[in-house]
């Protein structure tokens, strides 16, 4: 999957959203709605990975949640 600026872009607003929120700012009283946006984006390119990677052969769930640990699992 291409890197793509404004998945990004949005990503931060809503983590932004979650930060207000969680500051107390009276003018975004909705931090949920942050958390929300941010799992929905999440599962959207974690969703371009499989699918891209099933179309290709190459998907493996171990590797997966290898590679989505941060190296945790390989020390």
């Amino acid at each position: 999957m291409t890197y793509r600026r404004e998945i990004d872009g949005l990503r931060a607003i809503a983590v932004l959203g979650v930060l207000f929120f969680h500051a107390g700012v009276p003018f975004l009283p909705g931090g949920y709605v942050g958390v929300d946006v941010f799992f929905v984006i999440s599962g959207y390119l974690i969703t371009g990975i499989i699918l891209n990677d099933s179309r290709r052969g190459q998907f493996s769930i171990v590797a997966f949640y290898v590679a989505g640990s941060g190296g945790f699992f390989r020390r």
